[in-house]
């Protein structure tokens, strides 16, 4: 039985328009990602079944939501999804615990049997890290504990989907590192597929496994989030970003406080990490961070030179500026360097080349 996830809407509103055809997997974390505007949240509506699209369809596995060709159209309440808005939106008159609650009713109406209900609320309330606000208030929490439970009461609705509206974006910086690592608790701890919507290159770079880029109501790219971000002919519009994610292992501590992190075709240092052996850890290199030699340098304070061989070069939207796109090993990378360098070290696809990686933002 097919997991997979597509979605097929348009959607005309005068001065906007959406237009998507896309076949996602139907399980971790997708990422609608794209600017203010690029139809990310027009987009998550229709698959909530909050905007109609005419002659649009929507199915998760063999579950059909929305196939108006067969006249199938499921309404919003009885549509297996939990929904997380950018306002956490709890019942201001309900405890905590009750707030959760409602989302365990709602769970066990959509069900057939209450013994389908997937998740108990002492076991969500700890996964979330607020078994000790049960009896509170919302009034009295703070922006990332609402936060928190309004995930929760969506848990409990029993979801199949499970849709994240910039659930960040209302929150400052000390709210949004607050609740960032119990939203990666709940992509390694649980099984429902998630669909995350941000602007924000360090949240989707923390959280997802796929990508799919908006801009201007269109997919511009859409793919695994490490494969994609390493693509060098992505639109202007995101190139300012550009750089890539890796997955690595720590696989050393060594003795002068730096940790060594190993990923399909190399490894980097970084400064002493607090895991042990084995532990997963994703890392950012921006392409701004990566500069490039033919030889490898003899004597270098930079610590990360990994050996590359050059796949593309493509100009970018900043005069006299290229992205080079590479592979060390089977792991992509990508530098921005100006074109005078490219003309003199005679950068062309092909080349073997040294990148120097001169910063690493650890996602954790």
């Amino acid at each position: 039985m097919s997991q997979d996830i597509h979605a097929r809407f348009r959607l005309d509103r005068g001065n906007f328009s959406l237009d998507i055809d896309l076949v996602f997997p139907g399980h971790g974390v997708t990422a609608l990602f794209g600017h203010s505007g690029s139809g990310k949240t027009t987009c998550l509506r229709a698959i909530a079944g909050l905007e109609r699209a005419p002659g649009g369809l929507f199915t998760l596995g063999d579950e059909v939501w929305q196939d108006e060709q067969r006249g199938i159209f499921v309404p919003t309440h009885r549509r297996a999804l939990g929904y997380v808005f950018q306002e956490a939106s709890l019942f201001a008159h309900l405890s905590v615990r009750r707030n959760m609650e409602f989302g365990q009713i709602r769970g066990q109406k959509k069900r057939a049997a209450v013994a389908e209900q997937r998740f108990d609320l002492a076991s969500v309330a700890d996964l979330l890290g607020i078994t000790g606000l049960l009896e509170r208030m919302p009034a009295s929490l703070s922006g990332g504990e609402r936060q928190r439970v309004a995930i929760a009461r969506a848990v409990l609705a029993a979801p199949r989907l499970l849709l994240l509206d910039e659930p960040l974006a209302a929150l400052d910086l000390k709210r949004k590192l607050e609740i960032l690592p119990y939203l990666e608790r709940l992509h390694d701890e649980l099984s429902i597929p998630v669909i995350y919507v941000s602007h924000s290159p360090d949240e989707v770079a923390r959280l997802a496994d796929h990508i799919v880029l908006l801009d201007s109501g269109r997919v511009v790219a859409s793919g695994p989030l490490g494969e994609t971000l390493a693509r060098a002919d992505l639109p202007s519009a995101f190139s300012g970003e550009a750089g890539v994610v890796l997955e690595t292992i720590v696989s050393r501590h060594e003795a002068d406080n730096l940790t060594q992190l190993k990923f399909a075709g190399g490894c980097i240092h970084v400064g002493r990490r607090p895991e042990a052996l084995g532990n997963r850890l994703r890392c950012r290199i921006h392409a701004r961070d990566v500069s490039l030699a033919l030889e490898r340098p003899r004597a270098s304070s930079i610590l990360n030179i990994l050996h590359a061989t050059v796949t593309a070069v493509v100009a970018t939207d900043t005069p006299g500026h290229v992205l080079v796109q590479m592979r060390v090993g089977l792991t992509p990378l990508l530098a921005r360097i100006t074109e005078r360098s490219q003309r003199e070290l005679g950068i062309r696809p092909g080349l073997p080349v040294w990148a120097q990686i001169k910063a690493v933002a650890l996602l954790a």
